[in-house]
This record gives C-alpha cells, sequence and structure tokens, in this order.
C-alpha cells in the first residue's frame, strides 16, 4: 500500500464514528475519531467529522435540517457544526464536525445497548448520506468506524447507487473490535429500506440475523483495522467471530494500519500528571526520580529494584489468570505495581497479594488516570498480557515514557512493539509466546537481564521512546488507503460506463 509521502492528492474525506473525542467517548474508537481528522487535516485535505448530537454535546450552531426516511416513516435530522482544532508547527486548522441530533434517538441518558439501536443507527447512516446532499458538499471518501457505520456503504451502493451526486463517492471501512457486531432481528433490513434479498449469507444475514458489521465488511470499497497482525489473525478459523470466511474472502482489500498516540497529551516532557517530568536526554534520571515517588505514593519502600507496572481491567481475556500463574515473578528482586478494576475474584486475588508481598506490591483498586501516568513515568517495565488484543493504546504510552513493554505477541503489541535482539542490541520491548505462564516469566527474566546493564538498559529506553507512532505517520498510512479506495472506485465507473 503506498503511503502519503508518495503521491500529490488530497481528498475531501468524510469520517464517520459513533463518538469522538472531545465530545463523545467510551473507548479507543472515540480517541481515534478525534484524532485522525486533525491529523489528515494537517495532510491539506478537506476533511471533515460526523457523530450523533448525544446528551451533553452542547457547543454547537444550527444548520438547518432535513428529512430522513426510516421503515417507511419520516423523521427530521437536526444538524448541528462545531469543530476541532488541529495544529501543525505554527498553523492552526478547524476541522468541522457534525452532529446529527433527532431527540427521539439520541437525546438519552448513554450512547449504546438499547432495544432500538438497529432502528437508531439506521437513521443516522441514512441521515449522513441525506446531510452531504444538504450541505452540498460531495466527499471522494467516506471512512466509517464499526458496526453503527456499516450500513452506509450498503445504501451508498442501493439507494444511491443511481443518483450522479453520490456515484463517485468511495467508502473506507474501519474495524476496531470485530466482537462487537450490531446483529438485529430481520426487521433491521426494513429500517434500511431494502428487502428480503439482502438476507442471504453473501449479503448481511449472519447467524439468522442481520449484522450492521457485515454490511461494512461486504459492500464497502476497502476494509481496515487496527493492526496488521490482527488483519492476518481475524481471517484464521476461530479468530474472526464467526466472520473469518468474509474477511478471508476480501483479504486482498483488507488492511492494518495501526492506531497513533496524541503526542501532546502523552508527553513525558510536560505531562501535568507526574510528579518529574524528563526528555529523551534525561529520562533515566527523570523516570528515577518518577519511580521514587510513585513508590513512596504506594506506600512501597523506596529502594532500587525494578519496578514491574500493570495498568489494567481485572479480567480473564487481560491476562489476570496469567499473571496469577507467573506469581513467582515476586521471588525476583522487582516491585509489582498494579493499577485496575474488574471482577471480584480477581480483585480479591490482587488485595490478597498486596497483604503477602506488603513490600513487593504496590495496589488500587479503582480507575485512576493520573496515577495511571505516574505508572508508565515510575515503572521500568510494563505488561500487556492480553489473550488477543486488536490495537491497544497502553503500550504505545508505555514506549512514549520509556517504560519497556512485556507483550503477549498478538495484534496491536505485535505490531508496534519490536522484540528485544540481545545480540544486535535492537528492540523496543519483549514478546513472548505461547501465551502460558511460563512464556511470560521468560520475558520478563529477559528484561531484567537488560535492566542490570546499565548502558543497554539506557540505549533500550531511548530507542522506545524515539519509536514513533504519532497520528501524523497514521495519517500517512490512511491516505495511501485512501488513494487505492479512489482507484477502485474509478475503475468501478469504468466497468458502468463499458
Amino acid at each position: 500500500m503506498p503511503t502519503g509521502q508518495e503521491f500529490d492528492e488530497t481528498y475531501k474525506i468524510l469520517v464517520v464514528a459513533a463518538e469522538a473525542t472531545p465530545f463523545a467517548k467510551t473507548g479507543g474508537l472515540g480517541d481515534v475519531a478525534g484524532s485522525l481528522p486533525k491529523a489528515l487535516s494537517t495532510w491539506g485535505n478537506d476533511v471533515r467529522l460526523v457523530i450523533p448530537r448525544y446528551r451533553g454535546i452542547d457547543d454547537w450552531k444550527v444548520l438547518g435540517d432535513f428529512p430522513v426516511w426510516v421503515n417507511g416513516r419520516r423523521e427530521t435530522a437536526v444538524l448541528r457544526q462545531s469543530h476541532l482544532r488541529a495544529r501543525l508547527d505554527d498553523v492552526e486548522r478547524l476541522v468541522p464536525v457534525y452532529f446529527v441530533d433527532n431527540y427521539h434517538y439520541f437525546d438519552r441518558d448513554r450512547f449504546y445497548n438499547y432495544a432500538d439501536d438497529a432502528e437508531r443507527w439506521a437513521f443516522f447512516c441514512r441521515a449522513v448520506l441525506e446531510m452531504i446532499r444538504f450541505l452540498e458538499w460531495r466527499p471522494d471518501i467516506i471512512h466509517g468506524h464499526d458496526w453503527q457505520t456499516g450500513p452506509v456503504p450498503l445504501l451508498l451502493k442501493t439507494h444511491y447507487v443511481h443518483d450522479p451526486f453520490y456515484s463517485s463517492i468511495a467508502t473506507v471501512f474501519t474495524v476496531h473490535n470485530l466482537k462487537y457486531q450490531g446483529n438485529f432481528g430481520r426487521e433491521a433490513l426494513g429500517f434500511l429500506g431494502l428487502g428480503d434479498e439482502f438476507f442471504t449469507p453473501e449479503r448481511v444475514e449472519f447467524y439468522g440475523k442481520v449484522s450492521y458489521l457485515k454490511a461494512g465488511l461486504v459492500f464497502a470499497d476497502l476494509l481496515s483495522t487496527v493492526s496488521r497482525r490482527y488483519a492476518r489473525e481475524i481471517q484464521e478459523s476461530g479468530k474472526g467471530f464467526g466472520l473469518e470466511g468474509v474477511l478471508a474472502q476480501r483479504g486482498q482489500e483488507l488492511f492494518g494500519i495501526p492506531h497513533g498516540l496524541n503526542y501532546h497529551e502523552f508527553n513525558p516532557a510536560t505531562d501535568p500528571r507526574l510528579h518529574h517530568n524528563y526528555t529523551l536526554a534525561n529520562a533515566i534520571q527523570g523516570k528515577r526520580a518518577g519511580k521514587q515517588a510513585l513508590q513512596k505514593e504506594l506506600g512501597l519502600p523506596i529502594v532500587e529494584l525494578p519496578v514491574v507496572g500493570m495498568v489494567t481491567r481485572f479480567e480473564s481475556d487481560k491476562g489476570i489468570e496469567l499473571l496469577q500463574g507467573a506469581e513467582e515473578l515476586l521471588r525476583e528482586d522487582i516491585q509489582l505495581v498494579l493499577l485496575g478494576l474488574g471482577e471480584q475474584r480477581y480483585e480479591a486475588w490482587a488485595r490478597d497479594l498486596a497483604r503477602r508481598y506488603p513490600e513487593r506490591v504496590g495496589l488500587q483498586i479503582g480507575f485512576n488516570t493520573v496515577l495511571a501516568q505516574r505508572i508508565y513515568a515510575g515503572a521500568d517495565i510494563m505488561l500487556f498480557l492480553s489473550r488477543l488484543e486488536p490495537d491497544g493504546m497502553g503500550q504505545l504510552i508505555a514506549l512514549r515514557y520509556g517504560a519497556i513493554p512485556v507483550a503477549h505477541a498478538t495484534g496491536g503489541f505485535a505490531d508496534t512493539i519490536m522484540d528485544y535482539d540481545g545480540q544486535a542490541g535492537t528492540g523496543t520491548g519483549f514478546l513472548f509466546s505461547p501465551y502460558e505462564p511460563a512464556a511470560l516469566l521468560q520475558a520478563v527474566r529477559r528484561a531484567l537481564g537488560v535492566y542490570h546493564n546499565a548502558e543497554r538498559w539506557r540505549l533500550l529506553v531511548e530507542a522506545a521512546m524515539r519509536s514513533d507512532f504519532s497520528w501524523n505517520r497514521v495519517a500517512g498510512e490512511y491516505m495511501g488507503l485512501y488513494h487505492l479506495a479512489e482507484q477502485k472506485m474509478r475503475q468501478r465507473e469504468l466497468v458502468a460506463v463499458v
């Protein structure tokens, strides 16, 4: 796939998502949808973002309203607008953000998990396509994210296929986590204005349901997911949540692009949450000061031992059982710092571990973003133990803050961490496989072996901090993907003419 540096085109891009920072966020999707448009804007694109207007989103102006047909019924979409600020060097650009508003569908306490979700998101997808006509602004690319936007390419290739205003629009569909699929009863076809001919395995039928995620996977011009390894893994039997066949069929049109990290927010030199700020030039000294402050904050002895940190949800899929099986890790000369919350049985185990090893284990049960940043800054090593991880942001923060990741070799971890090569002295962390306690122990011991060689450890920390996972780099990869999507659309137009 070409990158943005290989061609000069710029595009009109509409990013479509169910949430976006700073307006609405429940997870990583919000970070991506809020960051990617800003980065794309700095590449010279005319990029715009659209999400629903939820309760609590108040900073906007009204642009007008237009009708949207859902299930044979006319609804009204009120269009509101705000903006994101994108900065490159000393130049600031404003990225338009549109909010599709409808009191009935979106003025609610939470974003998701309602009985009428099939109808809500059918309305939103149809409203997005009607919105661009209302604005008299035709994008070159519509880039949808996750199942809530899956119907957009389907609608574009059915209801709008013969409309000249829409005929030259290419679509890209990004899957952040295949686990969430938007599967609904057969009546969802009615909400989309489609007939039973679409209820087939080749189209949107999925084990007796209508799948909005599958609609995007089947009808978008190109597909992407959030890491190259994950793009391969989800085509394998048992790893695609039932969609392996669909994904394998489109394997040549499925690309993996790792997430970026907001380097302005996550910057150890300026992060106001840290006890001590530091740069690449004084990372070892700065992290040592941060470690001592972290030890004091968590009631651990202030001694010169490697600190191993873990910020996570206490759930099986996040590797708590793996850590339980590797408890002999505490026989090493280390301190273990844990922050998280989740299932009661794992919280109880963590509390018991801290009780049995009061000078070795620092624990806080709960969600604390300030302490999380202090752990990244003060820890020497960070554990990332998810069984499967589509993307992951924690390891990017760890690299940025010079906390060396020890991670399961899966998905986004394997894409973003370069396994350390002792002979060459290269790498940015330590990967392990298979998914077993013994492999985890071996990886941690490999890391400790390098830690006790001060010069090698300094070089490793500096290599980690030099890793570039900025959104500017990610935007360049997406520019390459848009180039391919537009090429495919043009080929489709030529075939139609012939």
